[in-house]
């Protein structure tokens, strides 16, 4: 998309996308803390070895979304600021070259 097309409504998009993102993070975040909860709950009333298991299994799972998600959204979010960086760039040169 050229710098020239965009509009207030394309720069809010930007923000909405931005935004979206970090809702995201945290949806990712939440979920892994909570599975490490469950596990440490878990294990620390299991009374049968699979109910142990299972809580052993929580806890790697939770980390493991943990670190998904930040890297997903360090991804996503380097993405969307160079794009945003890339078109304010052209905004600049266009506007010094006018002068």
């Amino acid at each position: 998309m050229k710098q020239e097309n965009l509009i207030l409504r394309d720069h809010l998009a930007i923000d909405r996308t931005l935004l979206a993102n970090e809702r995201t993070l945290l949806a990712y975040l939440r979920s892994g803390v909570a599975l490490l909860v469950a596990g440490l709950t878990i294990i620390n009333f299991a009374t049968h070895t699979w109910f142990l298991v299972l809580g052993i299994g929580c806890l790697p799972a939770g980390i493991v979304v943990s670190i998904v998600g930040s890297a997903r959204y360090a991804r996503i979010n380097k993405t969307i600021k160079n794009l945003y960086n890339l078109n304010y760039k052209d905004t600049k040169t266009k506007e010094n070259t006018a002068l």
